[in-house]
């Protein structure tokens, strides 16, 4: 399926690996050009080096952190016009909601929700005056099953979804569509480190944790940045221009709901 945005400039954000990369990686493989963010410059550049020479796109790298005022400054103005926004940013540290303190909270709610507040409010009003746009946030599966010990993580991303809720809808009368990811495990750094949480709380080794997280996914196994990321390029698709304001939920089946 030709997803009919060729040409289109997308910035993606902590894209050097995992799922940020996927979708870029998705994004490039239908002629989308890159702006990709992330804040380690070495595996940033080689992440757009290796993008750019396998895709043929034009790919620019800024190394920055978007979880900052300044770093989201430096980003945008390379950046320029944009016609597709991946908000994305590492979740905070598992924990105990007794342990945490006010200023976890601020900065959880700084890196997964103010800073995907702030990248849209500077983006979205370029692509409503040109009539098209999309907008995907990488959020959580927590969001609609909550981890206990992601507290930060539940309390900041369930925040972001709410606001997406309301300001997609109103932005959708002008072409622009605006959507949720909620990923379940994938094999990601992320799921690394949750596996040797898991691993250090039930006194088990790192392969044991694992294969007990993953006997819980009907799918068998975790999901590949690939899958997540082509998730992506559908929802920045023009056939996606119908889809508003949706949480798409991609865990491998392991949330047991109807609907």
């Amino acid at each position: 399926m030709d997803l009919g945005i060729r040409g289109k400039r997308a910035l993606v954000c902590a894209a050097s690996k995992g799922l940020g990369r996927g979708c870029a990686e998705a994004l490039a493989a239908e002629g989308v050009d890159l702006i990709i963010n992330a804040r380690g410059a070495e595996a940033l550049l080689k992440t757009a080096d290796e993008i750019a020479q396998r895709f043929g796109v034009s790919v620019e790298a800024v190394a920055a952190d978007i979880t900052t005022e300044a770093g989201r400054a430096e980003v945008l103005e390379v950046a320029g016009q944009i016609d597709i926004l991946v908000n994305n940013a590492g979740g905070p540290p598992p924990g105990h909601w007794t342990e945490w303190t006010r200023d976890d909270f601020i900065k959880a709610l700084d890196a997964n929700l103010l800073t995907a507040v702030a990248l849209i409010q500077a983006t979205v009003p370029g692509m409503i005056e040109r009539k098209w746009g999309r907008v995907v946030n990488i959020t959580s599966a927590a969001v609609r099953s909550p981890i206990s010990v992601l507290g930060l993580s539940n309390t900041a991303r369930t925040g972001l979804t709410g606001f997406i809720a309301g300001m997609s809808r109103d932005v959708a009368k002008h072409g622009v569509a605006v959507n949720n990811l909620l990923p379940g495990l994938h094999a990601t750094d992320r799921a690394d480190s949750l596996d040797g949480a898991a691993a250090k709380a039930q006194d088990i080794s790192l392969d044991e944790a694992r294969a007990r997280r993953q006997a819980n996914i009907p799918a068998g196994s975790y999901g590949s940045a690939a899958d997540f990321g082509a998730a992506c390029a559908f929802l920045c698709s023009q056939q996606a221009r119908f889809i508003i304001g949706q949480n798409l939920l991609i865990d491998g089946g392991a949330l047991n709901v109807t609907i």
